[in-house]
């Protein structure tokens, strides 16, 4: 499969969700990938607000059988939530439990006015009734059972997608 060059994806999802700023815009990713494309979105739409970051391990409903993230990241937002429009930034959205995960947690923080999805890619094949606001690419194809696609990251900082075969 040929996928698109993530850095140029970031650029088209900045481009998105621009027009819909707002003055108590904040971003907040989730690790890790999402943290990296919240990371360029903040510098590429000049938000002045810190960025938050959350890492989801213990408020998936498969904790049980995935266990934790090989790395994980403590949470961290560092400003007040509630009232707020907040953009939950991941990479890649597939089955919906990331994102569910994420709004629990973030919940935790405070009550947000409202809260908008921005993902690279849609991968499609959801398990729950989650969409994202904004998104720069949906892939076309379904990938063979098992696969992923992950969003690396290099020494750079430059981000690459790739397909990790069952």
């Amino acid at each position: 499969m040929n996928l698109p060059d993530a850095n140029v994806l970031c650029e088209q999802l900045a481009t998105l969700i621009r027009p819909q700023l707002r003055p108590d815009t904040a971003l907040v990713g989730i690790h890790s990938g999402g943290v990296w494309v919240a990371e360029r979105l903040h510098q590429l739409l000049d938000i002045s607000e810190p960025l938050g970051s959350i890492d989801v391990s213990f408020y998936r409903d498969d904790y049980g059988s995935r266990g934790l993230h090989p790395h994980p990241q403590k949470s961290g937002i560092p400003f007040d939530v509630s009232e707020r429009h907040i953009i939950l930034v991941d990479d890649v959205l597939y089955t919906g439990r990331t994102t569910r995960a994420a709004l629990n947690e973030l919940f935790d923080y405070g009550r947000p006015a409202c809260v908008d999805l921005a993902v690279l890619v849609d991968r499609g094949e959801r398990q729950l009734p989650i969409g994202p606001t904004w998104c720069a690419w949906h892939l076309p194809e379904r990938l063979p059972a098992g696969s992923k696609l992950d969003l690396k990251r290099d020494v750079a900082g430059n981000l690459s997608l790739e397909v990790k075969s069952a």
